[in-house]
């Protein structure tokens, strides 16, 4: 298995720090508001490389943190906590915020069918990890206080850019009008470990006793705590998104390297964004959409997982709803092809996989190439059609096809070798169909179409005969 590192800038071949185990962290959500599209692409990105991780016959020890306290508007410690804004803008308290936004994030990603971390771990249940961290920090001499936190000193951690290989000088601090920067502060780009609630902060209702007053932590020092809480001062695999790279993961190998004296972590697998029309998601453009949204509009949520698996996860995604229609498309007929594989149970046993799964796995392991992957899977789907029967190469492909989607996800056992059921409606309404275009009623037949189509069903007029297709399998 081979995947880009970005702390290389290089793909290269994944070997974890234990032969059969793999500690993953993912940074997971802010849950200030709701989890949208764009943010279920990164998830289903991890849950991809988690499946096939786990394919190749290793252990996944996966821990993702929940962030409920600390994230403030800026990434760079600037402006107020997400939470409070949340609680204000909704007239809601900062714990029923969190509360709520978090389970909307569940609801969300369990649609699209992405596995549920090993350990789930929210910030505000890890406040005692993170002071032990930053009194660590403290005594190993990276650290000063001001008026108004605890700060990590960068200059005293060497080649403190080297994940972002960004020049400190092309960074800019607190450039937006009416942001609030501490003044005390020996390099703008010190980050904060610890807020103290006085001054800007003075009313934040989440706050802690600490060793260096009441407070609050700040965003960074939270996964570095977490992650080395569960897998250790060094693990395997730490994912983000790529607005992750310049500012919150390069603070974290700073912490972390500073406070243990070892590597922190060997891959570094960053997710590139989703775009809508060629544009940045935003609200104001009423481009902003929730997998509920998708829902609403007729697609079935594991079209838009479909969809992430068309691009490459270190390339833009641009969303439309067109290329969201051709996913949906596309996963309606690879359901209707394979609800037509008969087999049995013993027709499968012992048989060999389907030749294209060999090619599928060398995709999925070259830096998870999973559109030459779909490409791959495909191939075999439309080879050798060989419908009814119960040969070798049904049960091969029938094998193959559910090896497949333990990475794909796309939920295919429930389809396979499962013909369509039809209601009894729809079926009195194809019968009175079939006596119209038989007596030439072609206007009668057309206004049974629509009549079938209202019912979730559409049909494909061929020379052989019609076509029976759900519009979407729910």
């Amino acid at each position: 298995m081979r995947i880009y590192n970005t702390l290389s800038r290089k793909i290269e071949e994944f070997q974890p720090l234990n032969p059969l185990y793999v500690g993953m962290y993912s940074c997971g959500p802010t849950v200030y508001d709701y989890t949208h599209i764009g943010h279920l692409r990164k998830y289903v990105g991890d849950d991809i490389l988690r499946r096939v991780l786990e394919v190749n016959k290793y252990k996944v020890k996966h821990v993702m943190n929940i962030t409920d306290v600390g994230h403030l508007v800026s990434d760079g410690d600037l402006g107020e906590d997400k939470i409070e804004k949340g609680a204000r803008e909704f007239g809601k308290t900062v714990w029923e915020v969190a509360k709520f936004y978090e389970e909307y994030f569940w609801k969300s990603v369990d649609t699209v069918n992405i596995k549920r971390p090993s350990i789930v771990a929210k910030v505000t249940d890890h406040i005692e990890e993170q002071i032990r961290l930053i009194h660590k920090l403290e005594k190993n001499g990276f650290t000063y206080q001001t008026d108004q936190a605890v700060y990590f000193q960068i200059d005293k951690f060497p080649n403190y850019t080297k994940l972002s290989r960004q020049k400190l000088e092309e960074k800019k601090v607190g450039a937006r009008i009416g942001v609030v920067v501490d003044k005390q502060k020996k390099n703008p780009h010190d980050f904060a470990l610890w807020f103290f609630t006085v001054g800007h902060f003075k009313d934040h209702t989440m706050r802690w006793s600490s060793p260096w007053g009441q407070g609050f932590p700040g965003w960074h020092i939270e996964c570095s705590a977490i992650s080395m809480e569960y897998l250790g001062d060094c693990f395997d695999i730490h994912t983000g998104g790529i607005d992750h790279i310049p500012v919150h993961h390069t603070n974290e190998i700073a912490q972390s390297e500073a406070a243990t004296g070892k590597t922190f972590v060997k891959h570094w697998v960053h997710h590139n964004f989703l775009i809508v029309d060629g544009e940045k998601m935003s609200k104001s453009k009423k481009n902003f959409y929730r997998i509920d949204e998708m829902i609403e509009k007729g697609f079935d949520p594991l079209a838009l997982r479909y969809l992430f698996l068309t691009v490459c996860y270190r390339d833009k995604l641009n969303f439309t709803f067109e290329s969201l229609k051709s996913a949906q498309n596309a996963l309606d007929n690879l359901r209707e092809i394979i609800r037509d594989w008969s087999f049995s149970d013993e027709a499968s046993e012992g048989k060999e996989l389907h030749g294209n799964y060999k090619k599928f796995m060398d995709s999925v392991n070259n830096d998870l190439n999973m559109p030459q992957a779909l490409a791959v899977m495909w191939d075999m789907v439309k080879s050798d059609p060989l419908i009814g029967r119960t040969d070798y190469s049904i049960s091969a492909k029938v094998k193959s096809i559910l090896e497949m989607d333990k990475i794909l996800g796309l939920k295919l056992d429930e389809y396979l070798g499962k013909p369509l059921e039809i209601p009894r409606k729809i079926q009195r309404l194809l019968s009175q169909r079939n006596q119209a275009r038989q007596s030439g009623d072609f206007k009668k037949s057309d206004e049974i179409r629509r009549e079938i189509k209202k019912s979730g069903f559409k049909i494909e007029d061929t020379l052989a005969g019609y076509k029976l297709k759900p519009i979407s399998d729910k």
